[in-house]
Formats: C-alpha cells, sequence, structure tokens
C-alpha cells in the first residue's frame, strides 16, 4: 500500500514538473519556445497554452503506471491531473 501512495505521489510531482515545463517555461536554450511558437494555434499549440487541458494528457500514461485495473488507471488519470492542478494553484 506504501508503495502505491510513494508512486501516486511521485508521478503527481512529475506531471506537475512536466506540465508546468511545457506550458509556462522556455526550456533549456529556449528548446520549449520554439516548439510552442513551432506548433502555433493548432491543436497541440493551443493544448501547450492551458496548464490544466496539458495535466489531463500527461497524466495519462502516469495513471496507466499507477492503476491496476482499468478503472482504478481511470481514476487516477484524474485525480493525479487534479493533483497537479492543486500543486499549480498552489505555487
Amino acid at each position: 500500500m506504501a508503495t502505491v501512495v510513494f508512486h501516486f505521489v511521485i508521478a503527481a510531482l512529475a506531471i506537475w514538473r512536466i506540465t508546468h515545463l511545457l506550458s509556462k517555461e522556455d526550456g533549456p536554450f529556449d528548446l520549449v519556445f520554439k516548439l510552442r511558437k513551432q506548433l502555433g494555434q493548432g491543436f497541440f499549440g493551443n493544448l501547450l497554452d492551458c496548464f490544466y487541458c496539458l495535466s489531463m494528457w500527461i497524466a495519462i500514461p502516469f495513471g496507466i503506471w499507477v492503476g491496476t485495473t482499468m478503472l482504478e488507471k481511470i481514476i487516477c488519470c484524474i485525480a493525479l491531473s487534479g493533483l497537479s492542478c492543486i500543486i499549480e494553484i498552489m505555487t
């Protein structure tokens, strides 16, 4: 049980970090800035502008990793995204 909680917390922190990097930062050598500029105003460009939307997409592989059953995987995706959004609000 402690391992599951540990994985959940680590996943939430990783989701927040990746989402924050992609949506709010320029990245090393302005790589993320150049990526956002290249993507423009299409679906992916707009996705990188919204922390909350992007956190849902970033949470999917982590939720699949943390959950064991299909229902747990779906709930973990939503919960991990929610926790990363709470972390974003707190920072």
